[in-house]
């Protein structure tokens, strides 16, 4: 029942058994007295000991600890962090990867500072490879962690946060960026966007679009560096991770056009039926306006000038695009015209051909 937990902490993971083992000892270590915690620790498929190190941290840890799994078919992080979320029962969800390590004060620091309508961007120290082989989980009680992070981390950090006081005093529309391996929000306005967008498999921009969705919702991203950050434990580098962000598998998705601030596969998949529509006043007047008419029988069909998620055009016809929406969908038959006005003025060009087409342009816009 969500309101019983004050926070659960996300901790995805796989086939880093010992960095989670260390990061679940950070996190039994948290000086915050009189707040209830749970843990859920979401893992993408590892064969490994992983469960075990799970178990055996929920056995002696005295915190609720809950385990989620699924079969490994591929880089599914953007899943991975649903999965857990899905089973949070806490008001405030702090996520964090599984080889980040957070100092003592980490989790008072962000009920210090969290508020409504706001989710607070933390971002990792990165410790030397020496350091991170040395340490180990029953030595942590005894361990300042912060006096861990090497100088030029501190200094990263600093102009980190800087940068993140001036994008938010300029009203900045994307910075600063959201680094979904350690942040917090709220479980109700995570929720209101729909999580992750599941849509994103492989390497990065995941985080990315969920703190633009989170922006279009009207939730501020504040950064917390000035009072905390987590401590990343040296590892090889992913294989699956790109050189450049641009170099990602998923950047022309996330720089497409016509976002949904609630996505349409997170949390929950969200039909046709379950979105709001703009249709033309011509919608009847062609074969194509009246087949996509049929598709969204029972969906949500707004007033000519009402706000809506997906406002739609068709080709043939002589509507334009009049209501305020997040997405401006042109749905063109085949052979159709689509002039440069429509080009420029939509979000997304869909050419169909019949009526299984149809259905996918509908079912794919956003």
């Amino acid at each position: 029942m969500t309101g019983s937990i004050d926070v659960s902490i996300l901790v995805n993971t796989f086939r880093k058994p010992r960095h989670l083992a260390l990061v679940l000892e950070s996190i039994v270590l948290q000086r915050c007295s009189g707040t209830s915690l749970e843990v859920i620790v979401s893992d993408d498929g590892s064969a490994d000991g992983t469960q075990r190190v799970v178990h055996d941290f929920a056995a002696t840890s005295g915190i609720p600890v809950r385990f989620t799994s699924q079969p490994h078919a591929g880089f599914r992080l953007a899943r991975v962090r649903n999965e857990a979320a899905r089973l949070a029962r806490g008001d405030y969800l702090l996520f964090l990867d599984g080889d980040c390590m957070i100092p003592r004060h980490h989790v008072a620091a962000h009920l210090a500072r969290r508020r409504r309508g706001v989710a607070l961007l933390g971002f990792c120290a990165r410790l030397p490879e020496k350091v991170s082989r040395a340490l180990v989980p029953e030595n942590l009680a005894i361990t300042n962690l912060p006096a861990l992070i090497p100088p030029g981390e501190y200094r990263m950090l600093a102009t980190r946060r800087r940068k993140a006081w001036w994008h938010a005093a300029l009203r900045h529309p994307t910075k600063p960026r959201l680094a979904g391996g350690d942040f917090g929000v709220w479980r109700d306005d995570f929720c209101a966007v729909n999580g992750f967008d599941e849509r994103f498999v492989g390497w990065g921009q995941e985080d990315d679009d969920l703190g633009l969705r989170l922006r279009a919702a009207g939730i501020r991203l504040e950064s917390i560096l000035d009072r905390t950050c987590s401590l990343h434990v040296w590892h090889a580098t992913d294989p699956t991770a790109t050189p450049r962000w641009r170099d990602g598998p998923n950047v022309s998705y996330f720089e497409r056009r016509g976002r949904l601030a609630s996505c349409r596969h997170g949390l929950v998949s969200r039909p046709p039926s379950s979105l709001t529509w703009g249709l033309p006043a011509d919608i009847a007047a062609t074969p194509l306006g009246r087949a996509v008419a049929a598709h969204l029988a029972g969906a949500i069909v707004v007033a000519p000038a009402a706000r809506c998620e997906i406002d739609v055009v068709v080709r043939p016809g002589a509507a334009a695009f009049t209501r305020p929406a997040e997405c401006r969908l042109a749905i063109v038959a085949a052979g159709a015209a689509a002039d440069a006005r429509l080009r420029r003025d939509a979000d997304q060009v869909v050419e169909v051909t019949d009526a299984a087409s149809i259905a996918v342009a509908l079912d794919s816009a956003g």
